[in-house]
């Protein structure tokens, strides 16, 4: 099933065929132009500093307590994260940001969104693998525990120099302008542009993935879920529109490489 946008996403008009209240997905105005120098977040995504972490930050144990759960790092759930979903997710929200109207680009953090989307889910490392891993339908309350994986990976990464753009985001890549994700925020809560480049990046390297729980879906059945964020007012049409170019320039880059017969 093919995603069809029947009018260009411009700069200054959003397509009618796209129904969402477009002053629902605003972008802010505290947003600032990258540097675009980058230092290395590699260092996090080790088993050393994580586990001092662990000894410094009493928060950690306090979620740990309220989970149930030990303070026990998952070591292949750090490898994996590290080798794909991280790396995939901040090669995505790269290129969504790349195919953004220009006028919309000069205001993202693109620092903050990439550091932020190799990093975003590395509190899944103290999440027991009985859930983190399970084929069936979680309960309720292994949801609520699951869903503490970003409140971790904040607390984790808390006191280690990063950014507090960078930290929130990866707080709150589970969350949106309706309120509706995790952790719970405050009615005055806004889901700006670097959060839901992030958001939308991660949902569509996730959809594609082969989970023990799940089948991976193809390129359009990926869109097509996201699509409904964008009905929602979760996610503005642009960069709605920066992915479905991204994964499209992909595709076709993918097909030039292909050898023929």
């Amino acid at each position: 099933m093919g995603i069809e946008v029947k009018k260009p996403l411009g700069t200054g008009t959003v397509s009618s065929n796209i129904n969402i209240f477009t002053s629902r997905v605003g972008f802010g105005n505290d947003l600032t132009k990258d540097s675009f120098e980058r230092t290395s977040v590699d260092q996090y995504i080790t088993e050393n500093y994580i586990k001092n972490a662990l000894l410094s930050n009493q928060q950690i144990k306090v979620i740990l307590k309220e989970m149930n759960a030990p303070a026990k790092l998952n070591l292949k759930e750090l490898e994996e994260l590290s080798e794909n979903h991280l790396k995939k997710t901040q090669e995505i929200s790269a290129g969504i940001i790349s195919n953004l109207p220009k006028a919309l680009k000069q205001h993202v953090d693109i620092k903050a969104v990439k550091d932020a989307a190799y990093l975003h889910d590395i509190g899944k490392v103290l999440i027991p693998s009985e859930i983190l891993n399970k084929k069936g339908k979680l309960t309720d309350t292994e949801k609520e525990i699951m869903h503490r994986h970003s409140e971790l990976g904040y607390e984790i990464l808390k006191n280690s120099g990063l950014d507090n753009k960078t930290l929130n985001l990866i707080k709150y890549h589970h969350q949106n302008m309706s309120h509706s994700g995790y952790p719970k925020v405050s009615t005055d809560f806004f889901a700006d542009l670097n959060l839901q480049i992030l958001t939308a990046a991660d949902k569509y390297s996730a959809l594609l993935e082969q989970r023990v729980y799940k089948s991976p879906l193809n390129n359009d059945q990926a869109l097509a879920i996201i699509y409904k964020d964008v009905a929602k007012g979760n996610l503005h049409p642009f960069v709605f529109k920066a992915l479905k170019n991204y994964t499209e320039n992909l595709t076709l880059s993918e097909q030039c490489l292909t050898p023929k017969n």
